[in-house]
């Protein structure tokens, strides 16, 4: 044997303890990510990291890790040096207050979270298992798009994830939390979304960052101007919640789950309540003010009926005409919308009427009840308006209500003028109860509108045209501004105390607890985009 052969090092078979070790190894290294570096680097900018977020997130020890060991394959522009265990992405399921619950939590530090082919596989993976097995879905996003040296592979990927999106809509319910960058294609999964949640100051969406606007329009505008939380909560719409931080965003995604059944088939949750002897609440006597013009916060009226603390509100920065939310009542969970007076009087305008249609389809796809307090004077006029699509908008709600098979009860606490009656869950458009309070005005319009135009030819005649027009608003008044004339036809089913409000709802969604009501048979119907 020559000296060379005595050197070749002995191939010996590994043991198992050598394959345990290996395993520990190959765990501790995608624990890590990208690297301590990247992670202080991201905990420096006030974001954690993919898994922080899981862990508060989830049920203490229930995450279930899927994928761990995926990486990429593609061999350009230097990636086939760089692999990383995961590829970007935590994927798995677990509980959230013993739910089952399916995440995924992109991971900044590797390659900036942006998204691959196996990235998007792994995100399809658990869409698909959640799906399946009816339970919710939420996406921690915080990427920087699409995996550039991956070409149009990765952007085969987003188009994955947006096909599942669409066929989970309306089947389980998703959530997205925005908790760094979304630009470009990114934005349109979270879009298709159920709720969009975003982080102060550390997120931001958009289709075209800064530089681009600046390149095309001439345009200087910061990211967080462009696409950030506050831009996107009070001029866009685009997210339902802004967050002071991750844990506010997180406890966010907690509380909302704890109102929404676990998919459309499941029955809402509701917590224990019992129901005491006497339930009514009479602060709500003083809240309508006695001047019609006067203001109230709608908050009051809907905080003085359901259960103490459980309206959760969503969209609070956009659209404030409107208020909706998520509340308890006698336990049950239900989907509330209400006119704020307080703000615009409570009219209906292309922002409000989109925020409610969304709403209230959203509840009606995952069988939660809908409660509407209607105060409103009619659609908001001008040419703003109407060249912006109040019609179109308008009818977005008016079909969101007459399409929901959901118990639907309606209390009118002051005004219901015009096609605004109709359309906020009026008795015609299908709801199964409506309520109205003494200080209720049902009409076509407001009483002096109307005064000028019924009696125009007597008060051009008369020598006093004020003393006239007063005599004939206060005639009009008495005759139709409140709810009775509506309650001999039998569109009002009962005009009720404001203190007898809430025993009357548990009463009446109680009542309505099993209803059933089935639409045409179609493939779907067009609503007015």
């Amino acid at each position: 044997m020559g000296k060379n052969d005595m050197e070749k090092p002995v191939y010996t078979k590994p043991t198992n303890k050598g394959k345990n070790e290996l395993l520990a190894q190959k765990n501790e290294a995608a624990l890590k990510g990208g690297g301590e570096d990247r992670i202080e680097a991201q905990h420096k900018k006030g974001k954690l990291t993919a898994r922080e977020r899981i862990d508060l997130l989830m049920d203490e020890g229930s995450f279930e890790e899927i994928g761990k060991f995926v990486m990429h394959r593609c061999k350009d522009f230097g990636l086939e040096n760089q692999h990383y265990p995961g590829d970007g992405v935590v994927t798995g399921y677990g509980t959230i207050s013993g739910r089952l619950t399916y995440v995924f939590s992109q991971d900044f530090t590797v390659f900036g979270g942006s998204l691959s082919e196996t990235h998007a596989e792994k995100i399809v993976k658990i869409m698909e298992m959640a799906m399946k097995n009816g339970a919710p879905l939420i996406g921690l996003n915080d990427s920087g798009g699409a995996r550039i040296q991956e070409g149009v592979v990765s952007l085969g990927g987003y188009a994955d994830i947006f096909y599942r999106n669409v066929r989970a809509s309306g089947v389980i319910p998703q959530i997205s939390a925005i908790m760094g960058p979304c630009a470009g294609g990114a934005v349109y999964s979270p879009a298709m979304t159920d709720f969009i949640m975003m982080v102060e100051n550390t997120s931001y969406m958009f289709v075209t960052g800064p530089n681009v606007v600046k390149t095309v329009t001439q345009e200087n505008v910061t990211s967080e101007e462009l696409g950030g939380a506050s831009t996107h909560s009070t001029k866009s719409g685009v997210t339902h919640f802004s967050c002071a931080n991750e844990l506010e965003c997180i406890n966010n995604i907690k509380r909302l789950l704890s109102y929404v059944p676990q998919n459309c088939e499941d029955p809402v949750p509701s917590v224990p309540y019992e129901l005491k002897e006497d339930e009514s609440r009479g602060g709500l006597n003083d809240i309508i003010p006695d001047n019609p013009n006067q203001p109230y916060d709608m908050r009051e009226v809907i905080e003085g009926t359901v259960d103490d603390n459980s309206f959760f509100e969503v969209h609070k920065n956009y659209a404030e005409n409107i208020v909706v939310g998520f509340a308890h009542l006698a336990g049950r969970s239900i989907g509330i919308v209400g006119n704020q007076p307080a703000s615009l009087a409570g009219v209906l305008d292309n922002d409000a009427s989109k925020k409610a249609a969304r709403f209230v389809r959203f509840c009606d796809s995952f069988n939660i009840p809908l409660l509407v307090f209607e105060d409103v004077p009619g659609f908001l006029p001008g040419t703003d308006q109407e060249w912006n699509g109040i019609i179109s908008n308008g009818a977005k709600l008016l079909y969101a209500f007459s399409e929901a098979t959901v118990p639907r009860v309606t209390v009118i606490t002051r005004k219901a003028y015009g096609g605004a009656y109709d359309v906020m869950n009026s008795k015609h458009i299908g709801a199964d109860m409506n309520y109205a309070w003494p200080t209720a005005e049902i009409a076509v319009m407001g009483a002096k509108g109307a005064a000028e135009i019924i009696f125009r030819k007597e008060i051009a005649a008369a020598d006093d045209k004020e003393a006239k027009l007063a005599e004939k608003v206060e005639e009009y008044t008495e005759k139709f501004a409140n709810p009775y004339r509506a309650a001999h036809r039998g569109y009002i089913d009962e005009v009720i105390l404001p203190s007898d409000t809430r025993k009357k709802l548990i009463k009446a969604f109680s009542m309505l607890e099993n209803k059933v009501d089935k639409l045409p048979k179609k493939k779907h119907g067009n609503i007015p985009l």
